[in-house]
């Protein structure tokens, strides 16, 4: 396979690339000047790789990135901005960017493996996961733009062989979202938030790799999106307790009113906007951590594809926090 990952500096597109150079697969990177690859390098020392200057936001860089390839993982966005604006500009509109780069293609055209979000849809309820004919309704703006994008993606499937990815929270050696959490446990704190519990649908990083290379090679995936999640749900209390205990930590709980939570988050943002540094706690986590509820069924992606998440929660987040201490992180 000859592939091109956009986005591939990032947690995801790392673990992707290892995985792909590791089969023996011709890996490309569109990567942007200023990105950090000191990760990446180490992923992929003693194969070779071509590194592609470009961005999903600039066309021009796009035209030859995707000529010669077989597949495109489209996996690059952002996570956080100050404006909505911002997120719509790189989320989905980079991604018609790089179709229309790939529609203008002499046939055969590579297929397109986009990675969408769980945020798509917004949380759930504790009761029934969302599966993927549900509707989207996106809570906050990185959701809308992720929604946003997968739309266009598919209004470019009569163009390109189109398929999409959407994973939960997901869990592994090299991850940040979760870092605070693990943080917070070396210090002896528990978080638990009053009014739950709120289950959550995770994923380890190498679940979504493994699905990401059956959605590049199976034609049952074509035109079709999937959850990649397993039927195991944690709570935030019981992935905090499962991160201490295997790191050895004692902690003790600090219970917080969703109230007290939301103040916290505010005045973390003010801080932000005056000063400029960006602190673990911010109102968007906050929204996230409060809401009812953020699953999703997996049961698509093995009824078509025979795909099942093969790596347990407990046993992800044990080598995230073991990678973490081991790079200094904790």
């Amino acid at each position: 396979m000859n592939a091109l990952i956009t986005g591939a500096g990032g947690f995801l597109g790392t673990w992707l690339a290892r995985a792909l150079a590791a089969r023996g697969d011709r890996v490309s990177c569109l990567l942007r000047p200023t990105t950090d690859t000191r990760e990446l390098e180490k992923a992929l020392e003693g194969h070779p790789w071509t590194r592609v200057v470009g961005d999903v936001t600039d066309p021009a860089s796009l035209a030859s990135a995707v000529k010669g390839v077989d597949v495109v993982f489209h996996l690059a966005g952002i996570r956080r901005a100050a404006l909505r604006d911002e997120f719509m500009r790189v989320n989905a509109q980079g991604t018609r960017l790089i179709c229309e780069a790939m529609a203008a293609l002499q046939e055969p055209r590579p297929r397109l493996v986009m990675c969408g979000s769980l945020a798509s849809h917004g949380p759930s309820t504790p009761e029934r996961p969302h599966v993927e004919e549900d509707a989207f309704h996106p809570h906050e703006w990185y959701g809308e733009s992720k929604a946003e994008g997968e739309r266009i993606a598919f209004s470019f499937q009569d163009r390109l062989p189109v398929t999409v990815i959407r994973p939960p929270r997901i869990l592994g050696p090299g991850d940040r979202e979760n870092l605070t959490f693990f943080k917070l446990g070396k210090k002896g704190i528990r978080l638990e938030l009053a009014g739950g519990p709120r289950p959550l649908s995770l994923v380890d990083v190498e679940d979504v790799v493994d699905l990401l290379l059956v959605l590049a090679q199976k034609p049952e995936a074509l035109g079709e999106a999937f959850f990649c999640a397993g039927p195991e749900r944690l709570t935030l209390e019981q992935m905090q307790d499962l991160g201490a205990k295997a790191l050895g930590f004692q902690t003790r709980t600090w219970r917080l009113s969703p109230a007290v939570l939301t103040a916290l988050a505010t005045a973390a943002d003010g801080v932000t906007r005056l000063t400029g540094r960006k602190l673990p706690l911010n109102r968007k986590l906050a929204r996230q951590l409060l809401a009812p509820a953020w699953t999703c069924s997996g049961a698509k992606a093995e009824r078509l594809l025979g795909f099942r998440p093969r790596r347990g929660l407990a046993e992800s987040i044990t080598r995230s926090g073991e990678w973490y201490r081991a790079q200094g992180w904790l």
